[in-house]
C-alpha cells in the first residue's frame, strides 16, 4: 500500500507553506514547545486527547487531514490559504544534501506567480529552488540547476494520480528521527516487488531511491513522497 507522508510530516509541510517557525506554531496553538519539537521528530503517532484536532484549527485545516491526509470537500480552504496564482517557495531539492530541519524554516517566503493547474485546480502548489545536476538529463525536459519547479501535494491527489512509470515526484527522506531530511526530485520506475526513484543524471554518482511496495524505507531511511512535480520554470541570465 502506498504510504505518502504520516500526520507530522503534515503539520510540518502546513506550518513549512505559512512560512512559521516552531516557536510560532507553539504560540498559536498553546501547546509547549518541547511537545512541538516530540511531534514534529515524529516521536508520538498518537497523540492524546484533542491534540490534532488542536493543531488542525491552528493551521486552518480540517482534522481529517492532519490524521489521514483526507482534504474533503472542493478545496475552497486551500485556496482560501494562498493568493490565487501563487504559491510560497518552501525548500531547495538537492539529492545528497541533508539539512536540519531547523535550517528549512522560514520566517517569511518568498511567493511567486505560478501556472494555473487544469488538472488538480483545487490542489495546494508549492514552489521548490533546483540545485545540484541529479536530473539535467531528464527527457524530454531537463531539470537543470537555477530551475524552479511548482509541484502539488501528493496527500491531496494520490487517489486521483496513483503511482505509475514516468511521474517525476520530490521526495523526502528523513534520518535522526525526523530532524535531518533530504529533499530531491526523482522519476518514477514500477516494478512488480519495488519501486525505483530514480535521477536522470549525466553525473554517475546519483543513485536511485529503492523502497519495497511495503516497507518505506531506504536503508533504514523512511521515504515519503511529497510533491508531484507538475512546471518546471527554467531562469535564463540576465
Amino acid at each position: 500500500m502506498l504510504r505518502t507522508m504520516k500526520w507530522w510530516q503534515r503539520l510540518q509541510s502546513a506550518i513549512d507553506e505559512l512560512g512559521w517557525t516552531k516557536a510560532e506554531l507553539q504560540r498559536r496553538s498553546g501547546i509547549s514547545y518541547d511537545s512541538i519539537n516530540k511531534y514534529l521528530r515524529g516521536d508520538v503517532d498518537n497523540p492524546r486527547g484533542n491534540v490534532l484536532e488542536k493543531l488542525a484549527a491552528t493551521i486552518d485545516r480540517p482534522a481529517i487531514w492532519l490524521k489521514e491526509g483526507v482534504l474533503p470537500g472542493s478545496g475552497d480552504l486551500v485556496r482560501s490559504m494562498r493568493a490565487p496564482g501563487t504559491a510560497p517557495v518552501v525548500a531547495t531539492v538537492e539529492a545528497g544534501a541533508w539539512r536540519e530541519v531547523d535550517e528549512l524554516d522560514q520566517d517569511s517566503p518568498e511567493w511567486v506567480t505560478v501556472p494555473a493547474d487544469d488538472k488538480f485546480p483545487d490542489a495546494t502548489q508549492r514552489v521548490y529552488d533546483v540545485a545540484g545536476d541529479s536530473m539535467n538529463a531528464l527527457q524530454p525536459h531537463p531539470i537543470t540547476p537555477g530551475s524552479r519547479l511548482v509541484a502539488i501535494d501528493y496527500d491531496e491527489i494520490a487517489s486521483r494520480s496513483p503511482l505509475r512509470n514516468g511521474l517525476v515526484v520530490v521526495i523526502q527522506r528523513s534520518k535522526n528521527g525526523g530532524q535531518e531530511r533530504e529533499l530531491s526530485v526523482k522519476q518514477v520506475a514500477w516494478f512488480e516487488d519495488r519501486i525505483e526513484f530514480q535521477p536522470r543524471s549525466t553525473n554517475p554518482k546519483h543513485k536511485p531511491i529503492v523502497v519495497e511496495h511495503d516497507n518505506w524505507e531506504d536503508n533504514g531511511v523512511e521515504v515519503a513522497i511529497v510533491g508531484l512535480v507538475r512546471d518546471i520554470i527554467h531562469r535564463l541570465p540576465g
